[in-house]
């Protein structure tokens, strides 16, 4: 652990020394079980009060002794202890070495995409998060980074762009919102064998069902304003990478452009984490039962989710996933916009909202919600037709869930 803060120079050997003594016990964090990690990892007693909650550290600056005479934290901007704690949490249940966090998920990207220069070329998924693609195409494409979008279900399609300018491969898996699969394994080796970094939105998946790092990828990435959080009330982002020089620039970002989260938000997130793994196990057996009931539906097209043993990439899903989450899409007979706007009004349970990952289920329209900034020729090959519906499946009882839907898809 020790490494994590000496690359923040402006630590002091002091607080390097207070985050080693730390580090004695971090062997038996390495081989903890995920819940315990969720609940201990990063965090400690406070040591003036005891109190086994991490404080809110509501302070923009700390006292020094005297010139670079102080305990580790100056600004905090550049580090606060609240989300220090949150930050070593992240990397934890990561499984990496280094975690960052940041006011939103899109800050969280936007660090990854400055590490890159202009004339790097980054290749992506066809049906990404329509923020991401935004911010790909609106904010950094002028600045001379090349964007390609293929579908990565197919590495081939991967391989065939892969060239000496390619220096990030960006994969969602599953993706928002067709639920496609990427095999991660297969990407981090394409991405080796050209020297680039591959990174992983893991927003969906969350790290209880599935860890990028293990599987090669270099950087993790996370809306924790979904999952990780867990309640819907926080907006934040976060990075995890066990590679050293990632981590350097990682920080340098952070730093320097200063989209940080506020302690607040960290604590939320922080408390948000000790239950996740509870969260993610009602999440996905939610989210099996209303799959199934969907596609057996007369009214119901299509049904998107990995856990069907007919979905493309069930396999990769099965090898790479501990379980299928509580996300899931699916598309109506006749693929009529005025139909699928009638049933995201007629639910009542499901709360018409953009985002995810809640204790509460959320239904959106993805074409005119989460993914409208994509145009709408772009945005239906891959998938995102008009009465294309994306549920998050929150923790509920799942049979009211059921009957919620049943209701609505009952008045069409």
């Amino acid at each position: 652990m020790e490494k994590v803060y000496l690359t923040r120079k402006f630590f002091s050997s002091t607080s390097v020394q207070q985050e080693t003594n730390y580090s004695i016990n971090f062997a038996k964090i390495l081989i903890m079980k995920f819940g315990t990690k969720a609940i201990h990892a990063g965090v400690q007693p406070d040591s003036a009060t005891g109190a086994i909650m991490t404080p809110i550290y509501q302070t923009s600056t700390y006292v020094q002794e005297g010139v670079g005479n102080h305990k580790g934290y100056e600004y905090s901007r550049t580090l606060n202890p609240t989300r220090h704690a949150l930050e070593k949490n992240l990397a934890a249940i990561e499984n990496g070495k280094y975690g960052a966090c940041f006011g939103s998920g899109l800050a969280a990207i936007d660090c990854v995409i400055k590490m890159l220069n202009p004339g790097d070329e980054v290749i992506s998924t066809n049906d990404l998060y329509g923020g991401s693609y935004r911010i790909f195409k609106t904010i950094f494409e002028k600045y001379g980074i090349k964007f390609h979008f293929v579908n990565m279900q197919n590495p081939s399609e991967v391989d065939a762009l892969l060239n000496e300018k390619t220096k990030l491969i960006w994969v969602e898996t599953p993706t928002n919102p067709m639920m496609n699969i990427v095999d991660i394994k297969a990407m981090s080796n394409l991405a080796k064998k050209i020297g680039a970094m591959l990174a992983v939105d893991n927003t969906f998946a969350t790290p209880y069902l599935q860890t990028p790092l293990d599987l090669g990828a270099d950087i993790v990435m996370h809306s924790a304003t979904k999952y990780l959080g867990g309640h819907s009330d926080i907006v934040m982002g976060a990075l995890v990478t066990s590679n050293d020089n990632i981590a350097k620039e990682m920080y340098r970002i952070q730093n320097s452009s200063g989209a940080v989260c506020g302690p607040m938000d960290s604590f939320l997130v922080l408390r948000g984490i000790k239950t996740l793994h509870l969260r993610m196990q009602r999440h996905s057996e939610n989210g099996a039962l209303v799959a199934n009931f969907l596609k057996s539906h007369s009214k119901i097209d299509k049904v998107y989710w990995p856990g069907f043993e007919t979905h493309p990439n069930h396999e990769v899903a099965k090898a790479q996933m501990k379980d299928f989450g509580g996300m899931i899409s699916f598309t109506l007979k006749g693929n009529k916009l005025e139909d699928a706007l009638e049933i995201v009004k007629k639910v009542e349970l499901f709360a018409l909202a953009e985002s995810l990952g809640g204790v509460e289920s959320l239904i959106g329209h993805p074409a005119t919600m989460t993914h409208a900034s994509i145009p709408k020729e772009v945005r239906e090959q891959s998938g995102v037709v008009d009465s294309l519906i994306r549920l998050s499946v929150g923790i509920e009882d799942a049979e009211d869930l059921i009957n919620d839907l049943e209701e609505a898809l009952g008045k069409l």
